[in-house]
């Protein structure tokens, strides 16, 4: 099984139009009040720190450079090829890889395993905006890359993030400009419950080690000025047997 070709084209649509700016995309936070954050509650279940580290939905790759600075061997991955284009661009210097991978497709998933062995997975705000038919497949492919030792920290804007954006989506003065062209390329945020989370990760055969909740920080800010924050959930995962 691999994503449907409306919802790649969807993705190859929009990074081909995004700004190379810094903080241009809606997600596109500072490291140091997203993967910063998330990194220091990683860090204590990840024993084998040696082990690569593949960040799944690398985008353009702001998360992707910052983590090559703490981990031996960092890979970008996204469905994307223009999203890679914008990551390669930002990184002149090489600091991390990227590479193009479905990560539904298991057979994708089991390759790159096969070539790394086990590594470490950072996903942001994937699983919501994937298909629903997509989410499970997913989940398995992240368990493939894991392998016996590897964790995965993933983090997912929570159900009250759903208000949030429709909300914003649906103002009268119509989406805010940076959220605009998600929904204008169709891949409006989808709703995924907060159950269903941990739930497909255990499903692929992994126990969930620690989860919480903190807020996901945006470039957008609110019609008074302040920074948007959407309600997310993280949770750190990986197989215990």
């Amino acid at each position: 099984m691999s994503v449907t070709m409306r919802y790649r084209e969807a993705w190859e649509g929009f990074w081909r139009e995004a700004p190379h700016d810094t903080g241009a995309v809606f997600w596109d936070a500072d490291p140091k009040v997203t993967a910063a954050l998330h990194l220091a509650l990683f860090e204590p279940y990840v024993a084998d720190a040696v082990l690569p580290l593949v960040d799944l939905g690398c985008g353009n790759g702001t998360q992707t450079r910052f983590l090559a600075d703490r981990f031996p061997q960092v890979l970008g991955v996204d469905l994307a090829a223009a999203a890679l284009d914008h990551a390669r661009h930002a990184d002149p210097e090489g600091r991390a890889r990227y590479r193009l991978l479905d990560a539904v497709e298991r057979g994708a998933a089991e390759a790159l395993h096969a070539e790394l062995g086990d590594t470490h997975v950072y996903m942001r705000g994937v699983l919501h905006q994937c298909e629903p038919a997509d989410r499970q497949p997913l989940a398995d492919g992240i368990a493939a890359l894991l392998g016996e030792r590897g964790r995965v920290f993933l983090v997912e804007p929570s159900e009250a993030a759903g208000a949030v954006l429709g909300g914003l989506a649906h103002g009268p003065a119509g989406p805010p400009p940076k959220l605009a062209p998600i929904f204008r390329h169709g891949i409006a945020p989808g709703e995924v419950s907060d159950a269903a989370v941990p739930a497909l990760l255990e499903a692929a055969g992994l126990t969930v080690l620690a989860s919480g909740g903190l807020p996901l920080i945006t470039t957008e800010s609110t019609p008074n000025g302040t920074v948007l924050e959407l309600p997310s959930n993280w949770l750190v995962a990986g197989r215990t047997d």
